[in-house]
C-alpha cells in the first residue's frame, strides 16, 4: 500500500538507535528512548499559503531529519510503523 501526504505533511520511518552503550553496555529495548531521527519516505506538495499559492516543501524523499520526541502521530502500513509529521515539526536535516 502507498501513502501519499497531503500539504505540509511527510512520511517518516524511525531510524534505529544504538543498543549498545559507549561502555560497551547492551540495553534493553524498554530502557531506550525512541529515536528522534528517521528518513522521508513521502512528501505532500507543500503548504498553501493565505493567498492560495503552494510552498514547496524544504525537504524531499530520501532526506534524513531530525524531529521533536513527542512531533507527529504514528501509523501502521503494511505492518511498519510509521510518522506522520507537519514540516514545521522537523527541526532540521543530516548532511553528510
Amino acid at each position: 500500500m502507498n501513502i501519499r501526504p497531503l500539504h505540509d505533511r511527510v512520511v517518516v520511518r524511525r531510524l534505529e538507535e544504538e543498543t549498545t552503550s559507549a561502555g560497551g553496555i547492551v540495553l534493553p529495548d524498554s530502557a531506550t528512548e525512541k529515536p528522534s531521527q528517521g528518513e522521508i519516505l513521502a512528501a505532500g506538495n507543500g503548504k498553501v499559503t493565505e493567498s492560495g499559492d503552494v510552498r514547496p516543501l524544504d525537504v524531499k524523499v530520501g532526506d534524513k531529519i531530525v524531529f521533536g520526541q513527542y512531533a507527529g502521530s504514528t501509523v501502521k502500513i503494511d505492518g511498519e510503523e510509521l510518522m506522520i509529521l507537519n514540516e514545521s515539526e522537523i527541526f532540521g536535516v543530516l548532511e553528510g
